[in-house]
């Protein structure tokens, strides 16, 4: 078994190098461009909800008060007449970015402590680098993916977008894992 706190640096640095990747699959690459669809009438649409001062949230449209509601013809009647909205409402003015940022950081972070556990608990000191980098990476892949199926399977998001994102997490889950193996204890 290996200490996690022989493990500080890789935990840091495959954070960081996670970061730097993720930067320039978001900002340099095309690959999320179209990720989310423009409404062709979107001053319309946000002049009708902008009366409304809607505040900061995730809301469901229409929305069923109880299970047994969503069964009554009434509620089913709204959700054929349409539309069927899930939507998340962003507080007004330009997205902090610094805030998101420290928070994707600090996600980063806490994968790569997951990752280490994992690997130190799977492999020893001296291990080889493949055996440290398939745990690490297995753990890292897990933490990066998993959890953006559900948003596709519960809130219809795009497959393809959440597929685009789970490779995302496949290159964050191989930096991670490259990192474990090359700064593995001796």
């Amino acid at each position: 078994m290996v200490s996690l706190l022989s493990l500080w640096l890789p935990i840091v640095l495959s954070a960081v190098a996670v970061f730097v990747v993720s930067s320039i699959i978001h900002m340099a690459l095309p690959w999320h461009k179209h990720d989310m669809r423009r409404l062709e009438n979107e001053a319309e649409v946000m002049e009708a909800l902008r009366r409304f001062q809607i505040p900061p949230g995730d809301y469901g449209m229409p929305m069923p008060g109880s299970m047994a509601e969503m069964k009554d013809p009434k509620f089913i009647a709204k959700l054929e007449a349409g539309p069927v909205i899930l939507m998340t409402v962003e507080p007004n003015g330009p997205t902090p970015m610094g805030r998101s940022l420290a928070l994707w950081f600090l996600y980063a972070l806490l994968v790569s402590f997951f990752a280490a556990y994992i690997a130190s608990r799977a492999v020893g000191p001296e291990a080889p680098y493949l055996s440290v980098f398939r745990f690490a990476g297995a753990a890292a892949f897990a933490g990066y993916s998993f959890a953006l199926l559900q948003n596709s399977i519960w809130y219809m998001r795009s497959w393809t977008t959440t597929f685009k994102s789970v490779i995302d997490g496949l290159a964050y889950a191989l930096v991670t894992a490259g990192f474990f193996g090359w700064l593995w204890p001796r």
